[in-house]
């Protein structure tokens, strides 16, 4: 190799690339908010209750314990088990793939009888209320704090609201 004065130079070997602080703290604060936003998606913190649409979960427990919605619980089996399912809910797990044909048969195939559906934090609940009603139901009602609470409140079980043992089946 020549230098521009047509000078010969050594060869040297390209230096291995390092990180740099400016990069490890480009690298850190993307780690940082991609992590805040999964969190805050993860927990639900933006969930409020009360909106059009929503109940607290005493609220829910209470229509449901008077039968004016159908509750239903679309968590999966494992986590039944854990919590119990909460009183006055019909277990019925969001995975099945008849589940909107298993939906219309606690709900007498009435599209627009009111219809809470509960979850963990208010996540799977909100995505499938949306589902729900893009299938025709008119009257989903999400309760956004969850069995285990959320950004909408501290949820069933720490309210200290009845749950019943799930027996499987």
């Amino acid at each position: 190799m020549t230098d521009p004065a047509g000078t010969p130079t050594p060869d040297r070997a390209k230096a291995p690339a390092r990180f740099t602080r400016r990069g490890l703290g480009l690298f850190g604060g993307a780690a940082l908010i991609g992590g805040t936003v999964f969190g805050a998606r993860w927990f639900n913190l933006t969930a409020h209750a009360g909106g059009g649409g929503t109940l607290s979960t005493p609220d829910a427990h209470q229509a449901a314990a008077s039968g004016e919605v159908l509750l239903v619980d679309i968590r999966r089996p494992d986590e039944w088990s854990r919590t119990g399912v909460g009183a006055g809910a019909v277990p019925l797990d969001m995975r099945r793939a008849d589940f909107t044909d298993a939906l219309l048969v606690q709900t007498e195939g009435r599209t627009d009888m009111p219809v809470a559906l509960i979850c963990a934090r208010g996540v799977r609940s909100r995505a499938l209320s949306n589902r729900l009603r893009s299938a025709g139901f008119t009257n989903i009602i999400d309760v956004p704090e969850g069995m285990l609470g959320s950004g909408a409140g501290p949820g069933w079980l720490k309210r200290g609201l009845p749950t019943v043992v799930w027996q499987g089946g």
